[in-house]
């Protein structure tokens, strides 16, 4: 794989109105949200609730690219065709979260350290067999007293970077994911300062191991304030920081940023997207890297009742219309 084909991969995900879908849900993750609508989390129900999602029409107008679990990339559908190969029917690009989740940081108790690089060569070479074209990782650091530590800023970029760095290799665009959890009391000045230590260490590893930034994407946290501080910040606010943070932290030569929404509602995660492409004058692509923000929507319309597929349809066509348009500044 040539460093133009990453390349070209890494801007088709951040084509211009276009963003990612996160259906990487782990499954214990998954078997939360269909509690939420009461019906068992099977095999057959993850199957024909993401087949709903990549089946709706013309909702690769929006969505470049999908992020699958390793059960999903292997499944088919009821009518045996794969769901890869529905995705790229749809227009859609298959991509593959591939850590294997936080872990204790040992000597900090508070922390975690994502965890997976352990045979990652070797499952990435069958990932890109199974059809994938870019991967996922997650780093995640809480803010509280004296943490996020140097010990869990260090440990999660460096495995961040050492990821990337195979991700390329193997041929497929790593989007690497530092997310600062918005969970907590802390202030949007904490959040600001934390998230741009946090890409400032990340952007040097991936120096040290070489990454090479044109064939990758960012997929940070917004600044936000803690959701239980006293004093929220506006979308104004919140687009002004993050867009300040990132130029402070992010090279330009990242073509895009895609963020996840890490607990926003829904509208949150659109009018602050929204707000920071209005700024204007940046760097690089800001798009969409949604999970719940995209999902909540359609699984509530569809309730694993096969007679509300295209009420599940519609509603994620909504959503990912709405998100197409603050990619790109003309969310109203």
């Amino acid at each position: 794989m040539t460093s133009a084909t990453l390349a070209d991969t890494a801007e088709a995900l951040v084509a211009d109105g276009k963003g990612i879908l996160a259906a990487d849900e782990s499954s214990p993750t998954i078997k939360k949200r269909f509690d939420s609508i009461k019906i068992a989390s099977t095999e057959e129900n993850r199957r024909d609730y993401r087949d709903m999602l990549f089946t709706t029409a013309d909702v690769g107008t929006y969505i470049s690219g999908v992020i699958l679990y390793d059960e999903t990339i292997r499944q088919k559908a009821a009518d045996g065709t794969p769901l890869v190969d529905k995705l790229n029917a749809a227009g859609m690009i298959p991509g593959i979260k591939v850590d294997v989740g936080a872990k204790p940081l040992a000597g900090h108790p508070e922390e975690t350290v994502t965890e997976g690089l352990d045979g990652l060569r070797a499952r990435l070479e069958d990932y890109a067999k199974l059809g994938a074209r870019f991967t996922k990782w997650r780093g995640v650091y809480r803010i509280g007293e004296s943490i996020p530590s140097p010990a869990c800023i260090t440990a999660n970029a460096h495995a961040l970077a050492r990821y990337a760095a195979l991700a390329q290799e193997a041929g497929l665009v790593p989007i690497v994911e530092p997310e600062v959890l918005m969970n907590g009391d802390h202030s949007i000045d904490d959040c600001e300062e934390v998230t741009e230590e946090v890409l400032r260490s990340v952007y040097a590893e991936l120096s040290i191991q070489d990454v090479w930034l044109e064939g990758t994407l960012l997929k940070p946290n917004m600044v936000v304030s803690g959701d239980t501080c006293p004093e929220q910040a506006g979308v104004a606010e919140v687009a002004e920081r993050t867009v300040r943070c990132l130029k402070r932290s992010v090279p330009a030569a990242v073509p895009g940023i895609v963020f996840l929404s890490g607990g926003q509602s829904d509208e949150q995660a659109t009018e602050h997207l929204d707000a920071m492409n209005k700024l204007g004058d940046l760097p690089w692509k800001l798009s969409f890297s949604y999970g719940r923000a995209l999902q909540a929507a359609p699984l509530k319309a569809w309730s694993g009742k096969a007679e509300n597929l295209a009420a599940g349809q519609a509603a994620l066509l909504e959503r990912a219309k709405a998100n197409s348009a603050a990619a790109t500044g003309t969310y109203a």
